[in-house]
């Protein structure tokens, strides 16, 4: 990870403190042009928009497809605070992104949330299968990234 991933890294995480700030699930993601400029960010709304689709990385897939040509797309990178669900991976793929990095693994999110690393479908699997290359960067910045989980998911 170089430097400009980790300042972007680190915005994602801040935009998760965001997302629990306004009462949803503590989540966020922002989609950076190949030369670092930022395109777009996202905030997890799941609550607020009482949808269970909103999640940040389905929110700028969704932009992506609609807003970047297919090289603009394959050569941006989304920035998430976590491991992309499958549901949001399968929409990266399908937008045509390039380049995910990402702080929390899934692993990791569940052990957070008091379940088994073991347990759950991998974002990063969806990704693998994808008919282009993706590449796929992370987990990075675990105690930054970990720290506005804690107490959301269980009382502390």
């Amino acid at each position: 990870m170089d430097p400009r991933d980790e300042q972007h890294l680190r915005r994602a995480i801040e935009l998760s403190r965001q997302a629990r700030s306004a009462g949803n699930q503590p989540f966020g993601s922002l989609l950076v042009r190949a030369n670092g400029d930022m395109l777009a960010e996202d905030v997890n709304t799941e609550i607020t928009e009482n949808d269970i689709t909103a999640h940040p990385e389905l929110k700028l897939a969704r932009w992506a497809g609609a807003n970047l040509s297919a090289v603009e797309a394959n050569s941006s990178t989304l920035y998430t605070s976590c491991e992309a669900c499958a549901m949001c991976s399968g929409a990266i793929v399908i937008s045509g992104l390039g380049r995910v990095v990402y702080a929390l693994s899934a692993p990791q999110l569940y052990e957070l949330k008091g379940g088994s690393a073991q347990k759950g479908v991998r974002g990063i699997a969806v990704l693998a299968e994808a008919e282009h290359e993706i590449q796929v960067d992370g987990p990075f910045l675990y105690d930054e990234a970990a720290a506005p989980q804690y107490g959301y998911w269980f009382p502390e």
